[in-house]
């Protein structure tokens, strides 16, 4: 009886020691989406730079876009602008781009500064439409197709690797179809 209360600890925290080891070896960017395979959620938000105007999920039907979730004070959309920047001059597929509960003065002031890789920016001051996207936090792109369904989501920054081996080989491979 002694040795099984002795044993009982050991094989308990060799159990989590286990399960600690597999959950580390996991790539945190790679949090699997609920809404992969579904209609990306339908939004009607004010334009950035002409808050008069509007954009909705029905404008971009037809073609297939990525959506890049930033924001001003966002550290890691640094990181990724460069490669927006490229993408946005390859004219390879629209980037739209949905401030993320920033103050539009600033999402402007910042594009002014650093360049602006989107077609048209939209203000999610709120947050409520990053919800409905499923924001773990900024940024965040998806990749969303013809017919308004998301087919990837990159969570964290755009990388040269992610851009060329995953993004864009499913943007070319949906505008095929």
């Amino acid at each position: 009886m002694k040795f099984w209360r002795l044993l009982l600890p050991l094989v308990i925290f060799a159990t989590l020691l286990i399960f600690l080891w597999l959950g580390l070896s996991l790539d945190p960017r790679e949090v699997p989406s609920p809404l992969i395979g579904k209609p990306a959620p339908s939004f009607a938000l004010a334009t950035l730079n002409e808050p008069a105007k509007t954009l909705t999920r029905d404008d971009m039907m037809g073609q297939v876009w990525l959506l890049n979730v930033w924001a001003s004070w966002c550290v890691s959309c640094r990181v990724e602008h460069p490669l927006l920047m490229q993408l946005a001059r390859s004219n390879t597929v629209p980037v739209v781009g949905l401030d993320y509960k920033d103050k539009p003065e600033e999402g402007r002031a910042w594009l002014e500064q650093n360049g602006n890789p989107y077609r048209v920016s939209i203000v999610d001051r709120d947050g409520r439409v990053g919800i409905d996207f499923g924001v773990y936090g900024v940024p965040e792109t998806f990749v969303v197709d013809k017919q308004g369904v998301i087919r990837y989501k990159q969570i964290g920054p755009v990388t040269a690797e992610s851009l060329d081996k995953q993004i864009l080989p499913l943007v070319r491979e949906l505008q095929k179809s």
